[in-house]
C-alpha cells in the first residue's frame, strides 16, 4: 500500500498481520475506507497476550478502536466512522477522511469463495474481501496483508492484493527539524545594522535582531555554506532577539576529544553540544556509522577522565532482541547486559586503541576506562537519580 492518496476512492480490507505490524495504519489511508473483518477483531484479542512488539500492537490497535468507537451509535457503526483527516507532509490538512467499516452482518458468498476450505481465519477473510468486491461493483477493493501467502491466493480468487509499505518510509521527513539551518547569503547585509559582539569567558557572542532571529530555537545551529566557515549555536531567543554564540571547530586536531575529530559538520555540532555540561539532554539521529555512539563515548570519556567534570559513565540500551529471544542469562546485571552492548563495546575498543606504552599500556587504558563505566539494564532506570554522572 503506497501512493493510495493519488487513486481514486478504494476500499480497503485489512489483515491482522498489517494491524500488529503497524497500530496506526489504520489512521494512514487518507480518503480511503478501511473495511476490518470480525475475525481479525479476534485474532487480536488472541495475540494481545505478551511482551512482544506484536502485542503491544494488537493491544495499542484495540485502544485506537475503542476511542473510535466511543460515542458511536449502531446506525454511525454500520455507515462507517470518519477517520481523523490527518496532516500531510507539507504541514496542510487533508482535504478528505475516509471511513472505517467493521463486519456487523454475515458476508454474502460469492461463488469463488466455494473454493475456500474450513473456517480457517485467512479463508474469511478472503471471503469477505470477495463479498466486499461484489456488493461495489464500481470501486476497486483491495486487501491488504504481509501474509504472502493470504496475497497468493487472494490474487487467484481475483481479489487486488497489495503488501503494507507505509511504515518504511518517514512520511514527515521534510518537516522533520534537522538542529541546523543554512543562513541565507544576504544574512549579514541584512542585520549588521543592529548587531552586537562580545567576549565572555573566552567565547565569542552576537545579539541579532530581526525577522530570521525571531525564528530560531534555544540550542539551535547556523551556518554559513560560504567560505566564511560561520557556524554558531543559538544561545536564548527572545523574539525578535537573539543571541549566538561561535562554537568551537572539533574538526581540528587541536580540539579533538579523547583523539576524535569531527569529520563533518553535523559531527561537529553533534560534539559542541557534548561537551556542554550546561545541556542536560541531547538526542542524536543518524544512519548507522554516522558515529553516534562514538561521539558520546568520546566526550564522556574526555569529560570524566579528563576534566573531571563527571564521577563515571552510564551505559544503558533497550534489551529487545531482534530475532528470537535466546532466554535466561546468567551472572550479574552488567553480565547479562554485555551482550546487548556489543556495539558500545566496539566502539570503546577504537577510543582505547593506543601504541603509548604498548600492551601494558593499553591494557591499563582500557581497565582504567572500563573502571568508570557502568552498564544498566534500561528496566531499572525508572527513578534514578545521577550525580555527576
Amino acid at each position: 500500500m503506497k501512493g493510495v492518496s493519488d487513486d481514486p476512492k478504494r476500499a480497503f480490507v485489512l489483515d491482522t498481520s498489517v494491524l500488529m505490524h503497524d497500530p496506526t495504519c489504520i489512521f494512514r489511508f487518507d480518503e480511503h475506507d478501511i473495511h476490518i473483518p470480525m475475525i481479525v477483531l479476534e485474532e487480536l484479542d488472541a495475540g494481545k497476550k505478551g511482551m512482544s512488539e506484536s502485542a503491544r500492537n494488537a493491544r495499542q490497535v484495540s485502544r485506537f478502536l475503542d476511542e473510535l468507537l466511543q460515542g458511536a451509535n449502531k446506525d454511525e457503526i454500520d455507515n462507517g466512522l470518519e477517520l481523523p483527516a490527518g496532516i500531510r507532509p507539507n504541514g496542510a490538512a487533508k482535504e478528505r477522511s475516509g471511513r472505517l467499516f467493521f463486519q456487523t452482518r454475515p458476508a454474502a458468498a460469492p461463488a469463488a469463495s466455494h473454493t475456500l476450505s474450513g473456517q480457517i481465519a485467512d479463508n474469511t477473510i478472503l471471503a469477505i474481501a470477495l463479498a466486499l468486491q461484489a456488493e461495489q461493483p464500481d470501486s476497486t477493493v483491495a486487501l491488504v496483508s504481509k501474509d504472502i501467502n493470504l496475497r497468493i491466493k487472494a490474487t487467484v480468487l481475483g481479489v487486488h492484493a497489495e503488501d503494507y509499505y507505509n511504515d518504511k518510509t518517514l512520511d514527515d521527513l521534510d518537516v522533520l527539524f534537522t538542529g541546523a539551518d543554512e543562513l541565507p547569503a544576504d544574512f549579514w547585509e541584512s542585520h549588521a545594522k543592529d548587531m552586537d559582539s562580545w567576549q565572555e569567558d573566552g567565547r565569542t557572542l552576537y545579539r541579532i535582531t530581526g525577522p530570521e532571529a525571531g525564528g530560531w530555537r534555544c540550542r539551535q545551529f547556523l551556518y554559513s555554506a560560504d567560505d566564511s566557515g560561520f557556524e554558531a549555536m543559538v544561545q536564548s531567543v527572545e523574539e525578535p532577539t537573539a543571541v549566538i554564540e561561535l562554537v568551537d571547530d572539533f574538526r581540528q586536531e587541536r580540539h579533538n576529544v579523547w583523539g576524535i575529530t569531527a569529520r563533518n559538520r553535523e559531527q561537529n555540532f553533534a560534539l559542541n553540544l557534548l561537551m556542554r555540561p550546561e545541556v542536560d539532554f541531547i538526542t542524536i539521529l543518524g544512519a548507522a556509522g554516522t558515529g553516534k555512539t562514538l561521539l558520546a563515548l568520546a566526550a564522556g570519556l574526555a569529560q570524566t577522565l579528563d576534566t573531571k567534570r563527571y564521577r563515571e559513565i552510564i551505559m544503558t540500551r533497550v534489551t529487545v532482541p531482534l530475532g528470537e529471544d535466546i532466554g535466561f542469562l546468567p551472572g550479574s546485571e552488567e553480565e547479562k547486559m554485555e551482550p546487548w552492548m556489543g556495539a558500545l563495546m566496539d566502539n570503546l575498543e577504537v577510543l582505547t586503541q593506543s601504541d603509548e606504552g604498548g600492551d601494558w599500556g593499553r591494557a591499563a587504558t582500557q581497565d582504567l576506562v572500563r573502571s568508570r563505566i557502568k552498564i544498566r539494564s534500561m528496566n531499572f532506570m525508572r527513578g534514578r537519580t545521577f550525580l555527576n554522572r
